[in-house]
């Protein structure tokens, strides 16, 4: 094959993959939704929290995966380090200069450590005692529970689990 063909074959196949089945560019939105899915049910089937908030807060926290905290420290939730943690930090200017993020050694550790940082919380806990497809009552719960300081944090949640239909992953079996 002419060295020609092998670029023009590369190119092409290398444009592909930033189109979905359809011919249409994918989104940050639908990469990350494709890259987590199967982590959020299964963090869902473990720890009965509804994928479609798991993937929206990580979604909203990470910027789809693009933030300083999602590229440099896995971190896709923004989950501070509290006084227990023991791990790796990421220091970070959110709400105030300098403040300490978890940090973690993959993505799916961060999944991981969000369930069980919401398990493992009083201000939680009834949560979960709704049903595991009531994401409008958890994002309204998360909010309430101090999960995020942003006023409009259920809205933006809704409008992501809304647009990208995230509410599916829901129904898979528990």
């Amino acid at each position: 094959m002419s060295r020609y063909i092998k670029i023009a074959l590369f190119v092409s196949i290398f444009s592909l993959s930033s189109y979905s089945g359809n011919n249409e560019p994918v989104t940050a939105a639908q990469r990350y939704v494709r890259n987590f899915k199967n982590d959020a049910v299964k963090e869902m089937q473990l720890y009965n929290i509804p994928a479609s908030i798991i993937l929206a807060q990580g979604m909203l926290e990470s910027g789809y995966g693009t933030s300083d905290l999602a590229v440099y420290a896995n971190n896709h939730f923004g989950i501070k380090c509290h006084d227990e943690w023991e791990g790796p930090i990421f220091i970070k200017t959110d709400d105030q200069n300098n403040e300490c993020f978890r940090k973690y050694t993959s993505v799916l550790d961060s999944y991981t450590d969000h369930s069980l940082f919401l398990k493992s919380r009083a201000r939680y806990a009834e949560l979960f005692e709704l049903n595991h497809t009531d994401y409008k009552g958890w994002a309204k719960g998360l909010k309430e529970a101090g999960y995020a300081t942003d006023p409009k944090y259920v809205q933006h949640l809704l409008e992501i689990i809304e647009t990208y239909q995230l509410f599916k992953y829901d129904l898979f079996p528990q």
